[in-house]
């Protein structure tokens, strides 16, 4: 009877894979092992590239799983402090992996104000929207060295740090403690076209809800959040492909906007 391949290291292989090529900013052309079956084992890939990554994670980015894999609706994965920068009035170019993935996608940035309970499990919509002290409007760079990460399926975007390689930070969402930023247009251009328009009315529960969902999934998997940290909270207009040399603009409410280029890892 032929033995079987050890779980874990296929598990560290994978994650070793795409943690030395982002490191390279080298292609990973195939998925580098069997497909995850379930998110549950996407995640052991993510963890794993964990403990191997560099650098300090700033916060965490929330996309939707559409249709839902096992009950699930989203889903999540680092954003690491060196990707994270602060919009100028010059754009600032983002980095992406030229023969990978590469997307932009216009999102509303939340910061925990307060370390969660790692005991707590549960979160009502008001009780997370309580852990939240600013919103900024923002652009979530998507960007993986497997090509074919979104085509997969989540537990493969899950298996690659959920398909994040950058955050710009835009201004501060002036008024969103008093309003209702779920009916604030949203509009994403590339080269002055603009190719998605939306609001967060349409993403299951909005952001204050993909707050609550990140909570509850970070304490289901014993990962610490901690002041400070921000969640990408879901693409508003959709995910769009980008390529190098592209400029990309998000728009909110007619009142903010955001810019970056993509330039090549």
């Amino acid at each position: 009877m032929t033995a079987q391949p050890d779980t874990t290291d296929i598990i560290r292989h994978i994650a070793r894979t795409f943690v030395d090529a982002r490191r390279r900013g080298a292609a990973v052309p195939e998925f580098p092992g069997p497909v995850p079956v379930t998110l549950d084992e996407g995640y052991a890939v993510q963890d794993a590239a964990l403990l191997l990554a560099d650098g300090t994670v700033a916060g965490w980015k929330v996309g939707r799983i559409n249709p839902p894999l096992d009950g699930v609706d989203r889903l999540s994965g680092p954003i690491f402090d060196d990707q994270v920068v602060a919009a100028t009035e010059t754009p600032v170019a983002m980095p992406v992996f030229a023969d990978g993935f590469a997307a932009a996608e216009a999102e509303f940035l939340l910061r925990l104000g307060t370390a969660p309970d790692p005991a707590k499990t549960h979160y009502t919509l008001a009780e997370a929207r309580a852990m939240i002290d600013a919103v900024h409007v923002g652009i979530e760079i998507a960007s993986s060295p497997f090509p074919g990460i979104n085509a997969l399926g989540p537990t493969v975007t899950v298996s690659d740090f959920g398909n994040n390689n950058g955050l710009v930070i835009g201004a501060d969402a002036l008024g969103w403690r008093d309003g209702d930023i779920n009916t604030w247009p949203v509009e994403l251009l590339i080269n002055d076209e603009r190719i998605g328009a939306a609001t967060t009315a349409t993403m299951l529960d909005g952001p204050f809800g993909a707050v609550r969902y990140l909570l509850e999934h970070m304490a289901a998997r014993g990962i610490a959040l901690s002041s400070g940290q921000w969640i990408s909270t879901g693409a508003v207009t959709g995910v769009h492909p980008v390529a190098i040399g592209d400029r990309v603009e998000a728009r909110f409410d007619g009142r903010f906007a955001v810019q970056c280029t993509i330039k090549a890892r």
